[in-house]
């Protein structure tokens, strides 16, 4: 349509995500049959917090050990802070914390009766599956800057003023080469 050649249409796209990354702070992969959800073969590992009405962040990961969350859910969350979960037995770790721990039993409630909900987080893995399943299917090497500009979309969200932030970016980066 603007004719360029499909390798420099991707070579942009990435230029594009790479330069979202540098100024930001689940599990994907195809439907296969088998075993789902966690430790699913072939998929990514995939960790996520969102602070409720703020930020979103994705870390990619080993595993879903507690000995791996805990580093980063310390890193990124203030103690003191209430923390919603669901009840994957790793967040056990976050009862005897500095953390408010509260938890959601998806297997029997939605929201809790306290109103205890983790739905933003869930409505950012569905924007961000949703989003990927357009590429059908993204190389693991480049799979960490598809999801830093889903962080990047879901964040700061609307279209128009995430077009102009690109802008601004990419100026100031052509005016500093």
């Amino acid at each position: 349509m603007i004719g360029l050649q499909v390798n420099t249409a991707k070579r942009c796209y990435q230029r594009l995500r790479q330069l979202i990354v540098s100024k930001q702070e689940s599990y994907f992969g195809g439907v296969r049959k088998g075993r789902r959800s966690r430790g699913a073969a072939g998929k990514v590992p995939v960790f996520g917090l969102l602070k409720r009405g703020g930020k979103v962040y994705t870390a990619i990961i080993l595993d879903a050990k507690a000995s791996t969350l805990t580093p980063i859910i310390r890193e990124k969350v203030l103690p003191g802070s209430i923390a919603y979960t669901d009840s994957f037995q790793v967040y056990d770790v976050l009862d005897v914390s500095e953390f408010h721990h509260r938890r959601v039993n998806h297997s029997k409630v939605f929201v809790s009766k306290q109103d205890h909900h983790i739905n933003g987080i869930e409505n950012f893995w569905n924007q961000a599956k949703r989003h990927l399943r357009r590429f059908n299917g993204i190389p693991k090497r480049g799979f960490y800057w598809f999801l830093k500009e889903c962080e990047w979309c879901f964040t700061d969200g609307w279209h128009k003023v995430l077009l102009q932030q690109l802008r601004a970016w990419y100026r100031s980066e052509v005016n500093r080469s």
